[in-house]
């Protein structure tokens, strides 16, 4: 299943066939639960994900258990392990909103593969990127917004 689930991806769409067989030996597909995390901020990043079915909330923890929700992910949207620029943590925690089925890769397979394929893995890393860097616009946006709403104090 992970093969098929893999070819459906945009961005796998520049993997040769032997390269796919290569990362589905070492993706899965899984399912999860309403409420259960995916990984928490801190955990080592060994993987990476795409949304294939249900919602993932990315989650900032904060004091006292609240959290700042950053990102709904639904169907088609990739998450966790920052492949290329080293980063070995996940930064955010995941948590399942509705019954979810993901792809999970480990970090380490896709990342040698677009180590030995320089312009595949140029162009994987360049969505990668636009996506990542969306995201990080987006929360901007949000960030700002509420900032904009907060009372100011006159002295």
């Amino acid at each position: 299943m992970a093969v098929t689930s893999l070819t459906k991806q945009e961005i796998f769409k520049y993997l040769r066939p032997d390269q796919v067989r290569a990362l589905s030996d070492s993706s899965e597909v899984i399912g999860l639960r309403a409420g259960d995390d995916v990984y928490y901020r801190g955990a080592k990043a060994d993987y990476f994900y795409i949304v294939l079915e249900g919602q993932v909330a990315l989650r900032l923890p904060g004091q006292a258990g609240i959290n700042v929700v950053i990102d709904q992910l639904t169907p088609g949207a990739m998450f966790g392990s920052c492949i290329s620029f080293a980063i070995d943590s996940y930064a955010l925690n995941a948590q399942c909103v509705e019954d979810t089925e993901l792809l999970k890769i480990r970090a380490d397979a896709l990342k040698g593969l677009m180590d030995n394929e320089p312009q595949m893995g140029y162009s994987i890393q360049s969505q990668i990127s636009k996506i990542y860097f969306k995201r990080y616009i987006d929360t901007m946006n949000k960030l700002q917004a509420i900032v904009m709403n907060m009372p100011v104090e006159t002295a």
